[in-house]
C-alpha cells in the first residue's frame, strides 16, 4: 500500500503593510480612511488568489484584515433622550468591524456624526484583528471559474482565511454577546463577516445587488402584488420618474425615467425570493420582495435585509379572517401578534411582546383613509385592528379543531397567516421598525373559501388598492426624520450606538 504524503504546514504569512490607528473629527474623512483600508486589503487577497491559482502552489498563507472604527469616552453623554441611537450607554471603549464602506457610505457618516456630536470625542480608524475571508473579498457579481480551484495544490483554507461561523452569529443583535475583559464593546449590531454573509445571500435569494436595496421594504406572499408593483413602477418611469431615478428588476435589469421598458431582457429563471427596487438617490425609495409562503422564508430574507439597516419594513399580503363579522376583501391592521411560527423561538423567546409602533400604525391607517376615501368610524367597515396569528402549518384547519381554535379565540386573534409575526419579530430583534396590513382572502372557520371565478375578481379588485395603501404609507414614513421613525421601544438596556 502506498503511504499517503501530507503537505507540510505553512509557517510563513503574507499580509499588507500594517496601517497605524488614526483619529478623526470629521465623519467623511473617517469613512474615506475605512474605504482605503478595505479596498487595499481586499485587492491584496484577490491578487494573491489569482497568483496562487495561476501557479498552483504557494509557500505562504495570505491574510488581510477588515477595517475597524471605534471611540473611547470617559464620561456619560448629555444627549437628547428622545434619540434611540447615536450614543453609547456608558464610558468605555467601543468598536466595530466594517465591510463595504462604499455601500454604507451615507449610513456610516450619519452614525459617526451623531456619535461625535453626542460625546464630543474623535473616532479612530484602524485595521482590526478580524481576517477577511477570501470569499468575501470578491464582490457579489464576481464569477470564479471552477477550474481555478482545481489548480490549487493545497486546500483553499490552508492558503486563505475562509468564512468562520463563530464570527457570523447574531449574539450582538440578540443581546447575548459578552465582551472580554480587554475587548472593546460592540459599536454596531453586526460584525463585518456577518454583514458580508448576508450581502452575498441577498444576491443569491433576490437576484439583485445589495446596492439597489432601498430603506423602505415591502414584503408580500403573492405574485399578484409584485405584478401590480411592476406595473406601477413602469408607469412611473415612463412618466418621467416622479422623483424616482430607476426601477430595478431581478438580474439587475434597469428601467430609467422616460423609458417604458428595460433595454435588457428579463431573467429566464426567477430566484427564490425576487426583489424589485423603485430607487431614489438617497435610498428612500421602495424595495418589494415576494417572499413566498411560510415563516422560514420570512425569517431568511429578514435575517439578510436587516444588515442594510433599513428604516422600515411592512408586510402586505393575504390572510384568513377569523371573525364572522369580516368579509372577503376587508383589511387587517396588526396591533399585536401570536407567534406559532416557531422559527425564531431560540433567538427571541415567545414571551417577548412585540409592541405596535405608533409611527407605522398611524402611517398605515392614514394611507388607508386617503386611498379608500373612508375615515373615522366609517373606515372600520372595511378595516379591523387587532391580533394577527402566524402559524407554521398551512393546513392547520385540517387538524382537530379544539386546540388551535381555542388558542386563537383566547388570544382574541382576528386573522391568521404564515409570515407576519415572523417579520415583525425579526424587525423587533434587529431594531427595524415594522408593520402589517393584510387583506382577508378567505374565512376557513366559517366555510367561506374563494371559488375560481371569485378569486380572479377578488385579486383584480383588491390587490391594486392594497398596494396603493402600502406605497402611500411608505411615502409617509419616508417623509419622517429617521430619528423620529426609529422607536426607543426597539432598544434594550445596553444598546449598540449604531442604528
Amino acid at each position: 500500500m502506498n503511504k499517503r504524503i501530507y503537505p507540510q504546514p505553512i509557517e510563513k504569512t503574507s499580509s499588507p503593510e500594517p496601517i497605524e490607528r488614526r483619529s478623526f473629527n470629521d465623519a467623511g474623512e473617517a469613512v474615506d480612511a475605512l474605504k482605503t483600508i478595505y479596498e487595499r486589503n481586499t485587492t491584496f487577497l484577490r491578487e494573491a488568489f489569482v497568483q496562487v491559482a495561476t501557479t498552483g502552489a504557494s509557500d505562504c498563507r495570505y491574510r488581510a484584515f477588515y477595517p475597524e472604527v471605534g471611540l473611547s469616552t470617559s464620561s456619560f453623554a448629555q444627549i437628547d433622550t428622545r434619540l434611540a441611537y447615536g450614543h453609547v450607554p456608558a464610558p468605555g471603549s467601543y468598536a466595530t468591524t466594517i465591510t463595504r464602506p462604499d455601500l454604507f457610505d451615507d449610513y456610516l457618516k450619519g452614525q459617526l456624526n451623531l456619535l461625535m456630536r453626542n460625546h464630543g470625542v474623535a473616532v479612530t480608524v484602524a485595521e482590526s484583528e478580524m481576517p477577511i475571508p477570501l470569499h468575501f473579498a470578491f464582490l457579489n457579481d464576481t464569477y470564479v471559474e471552477g477550474e481555478i480551484g482545481a489548480n490549487l495544490k493545497r486546500p483553499l483554507r490552508d492558503l486563505f482565511d475562509v468564512p468562520d461561523l463563530n464570527s457570523m452569529d447574531d449574539d450582538i443583535a440578540n443581546g447575548t454577546y459578552e465582551a472580554g475583559a480587554d475587548e472593546a464593546m460592540p459599536l454596531g449590531p453586526f460584525t463585518a463577516p456577518r454583514v458580508d454573509y448576508s450581502l452575498h445571500r441577498l444576491s443569491h435569494y433576490t437576484a439583485t445587488a445589495p446596492e439597489h436595496f432601498q430603506n423602505f421594504v415591502l414584503f408580500t406572499n403573492y405574485q399578484f402584488y409584485i405584478d401590480e408593483f411592476c406595473a406601477f413602477a413602469r408607469e412611473t418611469m415612463a412618466a418621467g420618474g416622479s422623483g424616482y431615478e430607476a426601477f430595478v428588476e431581478p438580474g439587475n435589469i434597469i428601467t430609467k425615467p422616460g423609458e417604458e421598458a428595460p433595454v435588457d431582457s428579463a431573467l429566464q429563471r426567477m430566484p427564490q425570493m425576487p426583489a424589485y427596487h423603485l430607487k431614489k438617490g438617497d435610498h428612500s425609495g421602495i424595495t418589494m420582495i415576494n417572499i413566498g409562503v411560510g415563516p422560514s422564508n420570512a425569517k431568511t430574507i429578514t435575517d439578510h435585509v436587516a444588515v442594510l439597516r433599513p428604516h422600515a419594513w411592512l408586510m402586505l399580503g393575504h390572510c384568513a379572517g377569523l371573525r364572522h363579522t369580516q368579509a372577503l376583501g376587508d383589511y387587517v391592521l396588526a396591533h399585536a401578534y401570536v407567534r406559532e411560527d416557531h422559527v425564531l423561538d431560540e433567538d427571541l423567546p415567545v414571551w417577548v411582546p412585540l409592541p405596535a409602533l405608533a409611527e407605522v400604525q398611524v402611517a398605515l391607517q392614514e394611507a388607508m383613509a386617503e386611498i379608500t376615501g373612508l375615515s373615522g368610524y366609517e373606515l372600520k367597515r372595511i378595516m379591523r385592528t387587532g391580533t394577527v396569528a402566524t402559524i407554521d402549518n398551512r393546513n392547520w384547519e385540517l387538524r382537530e379543531q379544539r386546540g388551535p381554535v381555542q388558542r386563537l379565540s383566547q388570544s382574541r386573534a382576528i386573522a391568521l397567516d404564515m409570515e407576519s409575526a415572523t417579520i415583525a419579530a425579526n424587525g423587533f430583534r434587529f431594531r427595524v421598525p415594522y408593520g402589517t396590513l393584510l387583506c382577508v382572502s378567505d374565512k376557513p372557520l366559517h366555510g367561506e373559501l374563494k371559488l375560481p371565478g371569485m378569486a380572479t375578481d377578488f385579486y383584480k379588485r383588491q390587490v391594486a388598492q392594497h398596494l396603493k395603501i402600502g406605497i402611500r404609507a411608505v411615502e409617509k414614513l419616508a417623509a419622517m426624520p429617521p430619528e423620529r421613525l426609529h422607536s426607543r421601544k426597539l432598544r434594550s438596556f445596553s444598546e449598540t450606538a449604531f442604528q
